[in-house]
């Protein structure tokens, strides 16, 4: 027992070590600010790894009955139910009140994996979107593909295109449609490396349903940089993210046939990169309108904690202990 007491405060000394005091002094003015009381239940959170948790996307193409009654003996259980406006049966997903993690599963070529590990959270955008058969749909920045993986858990899109500018996250994002996707249904997602801000022009109204899912300064990965002036850069570099996120989302806009919907996520905390972006677009775009998420975001608040006082349109998942999910912000938008 002692040993394994040692053991265990080694790896939390270890873990402790690799956080970035830069990007978290940047976070504590920042986050104090817009956060207020709430931010010091959320900075116990992210700054320590051991309290994460991990949810289990099955993959409906590659199912095991063995898996979920191993998911349900490890104590896991279902991470969306009840009254949801949107829930494909066909969507499975996994999750537990502890922290840890069900070992991940290699990628073997012309074998599917079982299941995707991913952050609840970044389920909820997908949701938000509720693609139906038949529809054209544009994941935008989709790498690394967990919501691509998730949006063809939910149905099957008439053409989906799944776009990623960088070049490195693009063959990740290959990489994981080869490992979940069959030969058949792959055939019908086309995979780009367009830059976002010029699809729009590339591609007029040629879609339904399109997610963003923007680039954004990602505070859990951020906080643990090991290389500070990396850090220092990205500081400096996250000033002119909202500028870029609101090209893209103007560009996914013009990419929308009228009547069609759009969903914007992020997974940062920061108000700069979240409502300012959308109350930018909201002011500046006449032909969108927002769509109300509040239903949504209630069926599932036995499983998320949200900010509150944000609009009906909006939710900010906000990670605590027992549900350290996100962060993730979620807005939905329909073109006119």
């Amino acid at each position: 027992f002692l040993l394994s007491l040692k053991l265990e405060n080694k790896t939390k000394g270890k873990l402790q070590k690799q956080i970035c005091q830069v990007v978290l002094d940047h976070f504590e003015k920042q986050y104090t600010t817009e956060l207020g009381d709430t931010w010091a239940s959320v900075r116990d959170v992210l700054t320590h790894p051991l309290c994460w948790q991990y949810a289990v996307l099955l993959n409906k193409f590659s199912q095991s009955a063995e898996l979920e009654n191993t998911l349900h003996v490890k104590g896991y259980h279902p991470a969306f139910q009840g009254p949801l406006p949107y829930l494909p049966a066909s969507l499975k997903c996994y999750i537990k009140r502890t922290p840890g993690r069900f070992p991940a599963q290699k990628h073997q070529a012309g074998k599917l994996k079982e299941y995707y590990l991913l952050n609840a959270a970044s389920l909820l955008p997908v949701l938000a979107l509720e693609v139906k058969d038949g529809e054209d749909v544009l994941d935008l920045c989709a790498a690394p593909g967990g919501k691509s993986v998730a949006i063809l858990q939910c149905a099957y899109p008439g053409n989906f295109h799944c776009n990623e500018y960088d070049d490195l996250r693009s063959r990740w994002l290959k990489q994981t449609i080869e490992s979940f996707i069959p030969d058949p249904l792959i055939n019908l997602i086309t995979v780009s490396k367009l830059d976002g801000r010029q699809i729009g022009d590339l591609k007029p109204e040629l879609y339904d349903k399109v997610l963003v899912d923007a680039p954004c300064s990602n505070d859990r990965s951020w906080l643990f940089s090991s290389d500070i002036q990396q850090a220092t850069l990205r500081l400096i570099q996250r000033k002119e993210l909202s500028s870029l996120q609101f090209q893209v989302l103007r560009s996914a806009i013009k990419a929308l046939r009228p009547g069609g919907s759009l969903v914007y996520s992020t997974c940062t905390l920061s108000k700069a990169e979240n409502s300012d972006v959308i109350n930018l677009i909201l002011n500046s775009c006449s032909n969108v309108m927002p769509i109300d998420i509040s239903e949504m975001a209630k069926a599932v608040s036995q499983e998320f904690t949200f900010l509150s006082g944000t609009q009906k349109h909006e939710l900010l998942v906000l990670p605590e202990k027992g549900r350290a999910w996100g962060p993730m912000y979620v807005a939905k938008l329909k073109k006119i």
